[in-house]
């Protein structure tokens, strides 16, 4: 009976390996969505060079002025959601296959990417998650129309918000940081 135990251990610790498909899969979604975005840079480069021409009338340079600033918060939130598909594949991996060993003896990894825990993955990608959310308010601020007093409270309020999220994480990672620096044996 113990060789049937080993066994099924063998079987059940190999089992983490099918992680390594959502490992290949978010990094690939994550490069093709660094391809999109820089895609779309360039494409946002040649709209620009527009922008100089004499020949253009004042209200079509607004135009151009107004999405091409709302261009830019989009490529700025698809460069973010890339690297959110990164951080979650190199975190799936260390946590379940094994470490990086070159993100470990990096000085330019600066422990971005070196996970320890699911604590750890869980944190890196709710601050990136944050930061994709303040772009998207950003890019919905900049083509929202005030009509009434409701909607520049509700601008107001969600700022608000977003300043709360962003003191709330602060103040979480000091704690978090308190709690390393504490010794050992005594709470």
């Amino acid at each position: 009976m113990k060789w049937l135990e080993l066994l099924f251990e063998g079987v059940l610790w190999r089992s983490r390996y099918v992680i390594l498909f959502a490992v290949v899969a978010s990094m690939a979604a994550g490069f093709g969505i660094f391809y999109m975005a820089t895609v779309d840079v360039y494409y946002l480069i040649a709209h620009i060079v527009h922008y100089a021409d004499p020949n253009m009338a004042e209200e079509a340079r607004k135009v151009l002025h107004d999405n091409t600033i709302t261009h830019i918060v989009e490529v700025v939130d698809g460069y973010l959601l890339a690297t959110v598909m990164l951080i979650f594949s190199l975190g799936l991996y260390e946590l379940f296959i094994s470490d990086i060993d070159e993100a470990h003896g990096s000085r330019a990894s600066s422990k971005i990417l070196v996970i320890e825990n699911l604590d750890d993955l869980k944190a890196r990608l709710a601050k990136v998650i944050l930061m994709i959310l303040i772009v998207t308010l950003f890019e919905h601020a900049l083509k929202m129309k005030m009509n009434s007093a409701l909607d520049l409270l509700y601008l107001g309020g969600s700022i608000a918000l977003i300043g709360l999220a962003l003191y709330l994480t602060h103040a979480a990672e000091a704690h978090d940081g308190d709690k390393d620096n504490r010794p050992h044996g005594g709470d």
